[in-house]
């Protein structure tokens, strides 16, 4: 929309080449539907009056069906025939010739009740056809009927979204105002993928396990403006600026926020073949900067220095088929990084053991993956939080990888995080979860601040089992399948993208 290019539109209109524009394109188009629907109303019209004429020769023929059978037996040719049908039953040639050309067996089938009904019928038709001819009106209704059915069935939606930042002005910025203040909110990230802003930067409420509602895990929370800029982080190590403005504000609420009324990402930035968005981050260059974790083990922490104008850059160099499981943006260096995989191995270390490297680097070891595992969950402990280690918890969800994802429930396990001992970078941490019968991987894994809420791949709540200080005990089942945990928005909001996504 931002680009001009001129098209030369030359048609044919009644055999002459014309140069219109988009009116008048509009226009010749509408006259030439208009002609069609008039001309196949004309036929319409004509085939029924032709049968309409044929119907009632054969009505009066069946009345007196033994009369005219006898008429055409004492006939000594069809031209005999046809004049003496003609005479006695005053008919047209053209009845006439249609009872001598129909066979006797056709003739004796007919019965006067469906002739007269196929007359009412036909009668109807014409009635019908010739007020759409003498009506302009009714004509140009047609039209706009049958046009409407083709868009029905033929068109697509609109794949490009016209924002309210964009220059342009749409139904929904209408009865807003066009200057908003440049004050200070917070964006959220729900496990659903919608996104939305608050309208003020006060803190949020706690959330409250006993009363959840739908889309009310939020996965991050980045303090932002109104009229500034935030980042989404990919799991292909994408950063793709994001206005704050084109999102849509959630009203102030005594109660944790859910993201209902959010907008889905899609409506916001284009993904890749399997790529999906794990966190929010602020694009401020000050900070501990960018923590991330790929599925190899991979750990690295990018300096914020993020490009000016760029719409989207890298922030690892991925080797081939790895992928980013969890990306949070570090409040400050008095932080654990934190591990799970898939055979339930669970290790943490100091933000301060990785240096800082720059946007092309790969990252350095994080974790030592036994073969054939994987890293499942990435994510940050602040352990400056009220109560330490004890103000966060670990939830572990197990089942097997044979069944299709989303359609299993599995076992849930919540361990307070101080029941596991700090490790050294590149080793391969301690069990988390001891997996019962029928179980062979972790399907996901959070750790963050209690109390942890878990929701579906709908948003819907999911119930986690209380606490349990066993670090390597087995899960209790799930009512639902878990698609995602995330950790109270309360906690949440002074830090910059506290959350770390948590899908498998």
């Amino acid at each position: 929309m931002e680009e001009s290019f001129g098209i030369n539109n030359v048609c044919l209109v009644d055999g002459q080449p014309r140069t219109l524009g988009l009116r008048d394109l509009l226009r010749v188009y509408v006259d030439h539907r208009i002609d069609v629907v008039r001309r196949r109303s004309t036929f319409r019209r004509t085939k029924a009056s032709d049968r309409l004429h044929l119907v009632e020769g054969l009505l009066i023929a069946i009345l007196d069906i033994d009369e005219v059978i006898a008429v055409i037996r004492t006939s000594d040719d069809t031209a005999q025939a046809r004049e003496r049908l003609m005479g006695v039953f005053d008919l047209t040639q053209v009845q006439a010739d249609y009872i001598l050309e129909m066979p006797l067996r056709r003739l004796t089938k007919y019965s006067k009740l469906e002739l007269d009904k196929e007359k009412a019928q036909l009668e109807e038709t014409i009635a019908g056809l010739t007020a759409l001819l003498e009506s302009e009106a009714l004509l140009r209704g047609a039209v706009s009927d049958e046009l409407a059915e083709v868009a029905k069935a033929f068109g697509t939606p609109r794949r490009t979204v016209l924002l309210e930042s964009a220059g342009t002005t749409t139904v929904k910025s209408a009865a807003a105002p066009l200057e908003v203040a440049d004050d200070p909110c917070f964006v959220l990230l729900s496990s659903t993928g919608l996104l939305a802003r608050t309208s003020s930067a006060a803190p949020l409420p706690p959330s409250d396990p006993a009363h959840r509602s739908a889309h009310d895990v939020v996965v991050a929370c980045v303090p932002a403006t109104a009229r500034g800029e935030v980042a989404a982080v990919t799991s292909t190590g994408r950063m793709v600026r994001l206005p704050v403005l084109d999102m849509p504000a959630l009203p102030p609420t005594s109660t944790a926020p859910s993201l209902s009324g959010g907008a889905p990402l899609a409506e916001f930035l284009a993904l890749g073949k399997d790529e999906h968005v794990l966190t929010l981050a602020s694009l401020r260059t000050g900070g501990a900067g960018l923590a991330v974790g790929t599925a190899q083990g991979v750990v690295k922490r990018v300096t914020p220095d993020y490009p000016l104008g760029k719409a989207d850059w890298d922030v690892i160099a991925l080797r081939d088929g790895d992928s980013v499981v969890g990306a949070v943006e570090l409040p400050h260096e008095q932080c654990d990084l934190v591990f799970v995989t898939s055979d339930a191995q669970l290790l943490r270390f100091g933000a301060d053991k990785v240096r800082p490297q720059g946007r092309a680097a790969g990252g350095m070891a994080g974790v030592n993956l036994a073969p054939g595992a994987r890293a499942v969950s990435f994510g940050v402990v602040d352990l400056t939080l009220p109560d330490g280690e004890w103000a966060s918890v670990v939830v572990t969800v197990a089942g097997t990888t044979g069944a299709l994802p989303g359609t299993q429930t599995g076992t849930a396990k919540v361990t307070p995080y101080a029941e596991y001992p700090a490790k050294g970078r590149a080793t391969g941490g301690v069990r988390c979860h001891r997996f019962l019968k029928g179980e062979d991987t972790l399907l996901l894994a959070w750790a963050g601040p209690a109390p942890a809420l878990a929701a579906g791949a709908n948003g819907v709540a999911v119930p986690l089992p209380a606490p349990d200080s066993r670090r390597d005990g087995s899960g209790v089942p799930l009512r639902a399948p878990v698609a995602a945990v995330g950790g109270p928005v309360g906690a949440l909001a002074p830090a910059a993208g506290g959350a770390a996504d948590a899908r498998p």
